[in-house]
């Protein structure tokens, strides 16, 4: 096994497995006991199962492992392993993105400081300790704002307090959620701190880049469907459609924020909202996105950002041009449902035959509770589509649900009825 071809991987999924060693990496892998597959197992040149999240665990393994068979790069590309490969990266000298800037990503609250210090119009924000700080903040700085955990992701836990009286519920909320790591929370961290930041007004996006050695490049805009009722994304379309002159905006805004957060090198996914004074960053995450949106990106672009991220430190990879050009059109649909039970799912193998399907991926199970939507584990499960265009391909994804997806579910009320695909109110979609 050749070091210089030795990947170190702080959690992954198979298929993130399977395009390392297809870029003909040799493939050591930190996995959490929870994630660990037969496929893992069988992919990799070698395993470690370990809690990964914990670094006093995570030292003694990779001073062994690079002691032999030794590696030349450490990365992670999920969530929870962010911050124990940029420690490998900061422990040996591996030039990769390091502990300071990777948990600037990470945690929310980190990431608002760091951003205050160095610009006094930056999001106002403040951590939440106790409940007087509720009333404090929007005292303050006024109303709606958003109360979430540092540390998730899929909206868990993520709150808008509109005014005074919905305190008392967003405090309830915290206490019941501080401390706990439900099985609904996917990237294994305990929920202990939480931040309240001003609410960013404005149609929502993200964008995907990739950074090569300090240059920047927006790989796509994704335009992200939402409901101002909750914070669950309800869909996805790239290339986003832009408000005139709004692109150009983005980029920089994207490129300055990744500037100062000090990053240089890999695949990043920024949350923006676009406002009245022009683009503002909710979060980002040196990582690729979830929800099928690099499936996404790749069907419109053609551009791999997973394997861009697994060959880049190794510079197996080309660089990509400034401007990429989209030739298609791609969306993500979500699967949502009324309260009750599911009792059964059907259609999935024959929805991935329809036209322009990318991927179907169905969470629901028979047995599984339906809750009302308030964050993305709640939803039923997604569908990606491509078409011609992004318009098309947004009401592809509604047709191929209708046509396809079949997830039966008893109501509370004794009634069944059929889950159906999410309702696009967005500014530039209309209702499908």
């Amino acid at each position: 096994m050749n070091p210089e071809r030795t990947l170190l991987l702080v959690g992954a999924t198979d298929e993130t497995l399977i395009k390392a060693k297809a870029l003909g990496l040799h493939v050591l892998l930190l996995q959490h006991p929870t994630k660990i597959t037969p496929e893992q197992e069988s992919l990799v040149d070698l395993v470690r199962v370990v809690d990964f999240t914990r670094w006093d665990l995570v030292e003694p393994i990779a001073r062994e492992l690079h002691e032999a068979p030794g590696f030349a790069a450490a990365l992670s590309l999920t969530e929870p392993g962010l911050e124990g490969a940029a420690s490998i990266n900061d422990l040996f000298g591996l030039g990769g993105t390091g502990h300071e800037v990777a948990l600037r990503f990470r945690d929310k609250g980190v990431m608002r400081r760091h951003f205050a210090a160095l610009d006094p119009d930056a999001v106002r924000s403040a951590p939440l300790r106790d409940r007087e700080d509720l009333d404090a903040f929007g005292s303050r700085h006024g109303y709606p704002f958003i109360v979430k955990p540092t540390d998730a992701t899929a909206s868990i836990g993520v709150r808008r307090v509109d005014g005074p009286s919905d305190i008392e519920g967003v405090w309830d909320e915290v206490r019941r959620l501080s401390g706990t790591r439900t099985d609904r929370v996917s990237t294994l961290f305990i929920l202990r701190d939480f931040l309240m930041e001003e609410y960013l007004d404005g149609p929502e996006y993200s964008v995907e880049s990739f950074s090569f050695a300090g240059r920047h490049v927006v790989a796509a805009i994704t335009e992200k469907f939402t409901d101002p009722a909750h914070c669950a994304e309800l869909g996805h379309a790239v290339p986003a459609r832009l408000p005139s002159g709004a692109e150009e905006q983005v980029r920089e805004s994207v490129a300055r924020f990744l500037d100062q957060i000090g990053y240089r090198d890999g695949v990043s996914h920024t949350e923006i909202r676009i406002g009245k004074e022009g683009p503002k960053v909710i979060e980002s995450h040196n990582r690729v996105a979830g929800d099928a949106i690099p499936e996404l990106v790749r069907s419109a672009y053609g551009i791999d950002m997973m394997t861009l991220a697994l060959g880049w430190p190794f510079r197996l990879v080309e660089e990509l041009p400034d401007r990429p050009v989209a030739h298609a059109g791609a969306s993500v649909r979500v699967l949502v449902g009324e309260p009750g039970t599911v009792e059964s799912v059907e259609g999935v193998a024959e929805a991935l035959r329809q036209e322009g399907v990318i991927d179907v991926r169905i969470s629901a199970k028979p047995g599984d509770a339906v809750r009302p939507v308030r964050d993305n584990w709640d939803r039923l499960g997604l569908v990606a589509v491509a078409g011609p265009d992004t318009t098309a391909a947004v009401r592809r994804g509604a047709e191929v649900i209708r046509d396809s997806i079949r997830v039966r579910v008893l109501g509370a009320d004794g009634r069944a009825g059929l889950a159906d695909v999410a309702q696009v109110t967005e500014h530039t979609v209309e209702s499908a």
